[in-house]
Order: C-alpha cells, then structure tokens, then sequence
C-alpha cells in the first residue's frame, strides 16, 4: 500500500528538468529496451510478481513487465513523464515520488530496479537503502549505471552538456565513479544490501540524422532548459559535432554505450 509524501526541492528540480521535453525522451528510452530484457532475464521476473521501478520514466521497462504478468507500480519525480507512462501502461499504479522517501511500507516487492536513476539522488545509499526497505528479504534489486568511459560513446555528449548541469549540493556525498571496479558493489553494501551479481551490456542508441540527433540529446535532463532557447541550437551544433565521427555513410547516427549492472539483494 502506498503512503502520501512529498518530494524534496533536489528531487523536484530534477522531475521539471526530465518533464521538459517528455516526447521527445520517450523517443530514446523506447530503445533502452535491450538493457531491460536482459534484466528481467537474470532476476528471472516471473508472473504475478509485484514491481517496483525506480525512477519510471515514461514506462517502456514497467510495459515490458506488465506484458509478462506482473504488477506494476512506478514512481518518478516528473509528473510530465508519468503522464506518458500512464499512456503506455493504464494498468501501472504509478505516483510522483522522491527516490530518498519511498510512500509504500516495508517488504512490498518482489523486485524494485533502478536503470541510471539512483545516481540522481542526492545521497545514492539513502536511496539504495530505501530500495532495499521496500523489497521483500531476499528480492533483487537491480541497480543500473553506465559503464567504462571508453565503452561509452555518449561522453563526447556529456562533455558538451556537463557545465549546464545542475551542481551538487555542497551538503552531497562526493560523486563516485560508478563504472570503476566494486564501487557500485560497495555503495550497494554500506546501503545495507548484499550485491549477489555484477554485468554490463552494450547496446546502441539509433538516430536518422543530425535534426534527429540533437533533438533526442537536448531532451535528457532538461538539457535544452538548461541552456535555454538562445543557446539551445549551437548547444545542438556543438554535440553533433562532437558525435560526427560516429555518422554513418548514410548520415545516420548509432551510438554504442555500456551499462553496468549489480543485481542486490535485500
């Protein structure tokens, strides 16, 4: 059962930012679909088992799950992105909630997966924690990051937009690299879980051309509200740039990342 609760001015900031430009994010999380299924493949998600995502977005893993038979509930900061994860999966239960202060009681899922959203919180163990509280004994929680600098084809991306980025509070735990070797493991530990698998995948992000390629990466993290509308097309101009060397003959774009992932237990 859920509980009522608000959600923190961090947590808020952010749920506006992702909200900005929902569609256009749905877009690229409707190709993240390869990192979900070989997810619901190691924690061997079953029917009838009651789901948990963490930070939902526009709901493509939460339509996979309900599509094998469970119950599905989500959560996320953006009431713009939950609006479309309605759209995509009526049957969810689906709330405006903060990663830190989870409103469901303790020993409510079967599984709870976070795909590159714990890192949002501010204090990524009291989210881990709270993961963990919400989980059955025993239950996976599926911790998702990305992977090595190098296997990622997005950093030249991030190169560009990492000024615009809201800075950490100076209150915040230090940002860890969570694609290093055991870090993840031990954030997931001092969080009060047992990290019972490690692995990473690699998948590629597909886009018809430049109009399409900087759309799709001005919409992530309110990227274009960030910057704002009179920067926003040399931002666009800049990130293409910096990913032309991965433009195909055809002018098209495929973008390889890897993404590393820690199946915890409660």
């Amino acid at each position: 059962m859920a509980t009522t609760t608000s959600i923190s001015e961090r947590a808020a900031q952010w749920g506006r930012l992702w909200g900005a430009r929902p569609r256009d994010w749905a877009a690229s999380e409707e190709q993240q679909l390869p990192t979900y299924d070989e997810a619901i493949r190691r924690v061997r998600l079953a029917r009838g088992q009651r789901v948990l995502e963490v930070g939902c977005g526009t709901g493509v893993f939460l339509r996979r799950a309900a599509d094998l038979g469970t119950e599905v509930v989500g959560v996320d900061a953006s009431e713009a992105l939950l609006e479309l994860a309605r759209e995509r999966v009526p049957e969810a239960d689906l709330l405006l909630a903060d990663m830190e202060s989870l409103p469901f009681e303790d020993d409510s899922f079967d599984v709870v997966a976070g795909f590159n959203t714990f890192f949002f919180a501010v204090d990524m163990v009291a989210a881990l924690r709270e993961a963990g509280r919400v989980a059955k004994p025993g239950a996976p929680v599926v911790i998702q990051v990305w992977g090595r600098h190098e296997c990622c084809d997005l950093e030249a991306m991030k190169a560009v937009i990492r000024p615009f980025l809201p800075p950490r509070p100076p209150d915040a735990p230090p940002e860890p690299d969570l694609s290093a070797p055991g870090v993840l493991e031990d954030i997931a530990r001092a969080a009060g879980l047992r990290a019972d698998g490690t692995f990473d995948i690699s998948w590629a992000y597909e886009f018809a051309g430049d109009e399409e390629l900087g759309r799709a990466m001005v919409a992530p993290a309110g990227i274009a509200e960030l910057v704002g509308p009179a920067h926003e097309q040399d931002v666009r101009r800049q990130v293409v740039d910096a990913l032309a060397p991965l433009r195909t003959d055809y002018g098209r774009y495929r973008l390889e990342n890897e993404f590393h992932f820690v199946i915890a237990r409660a």
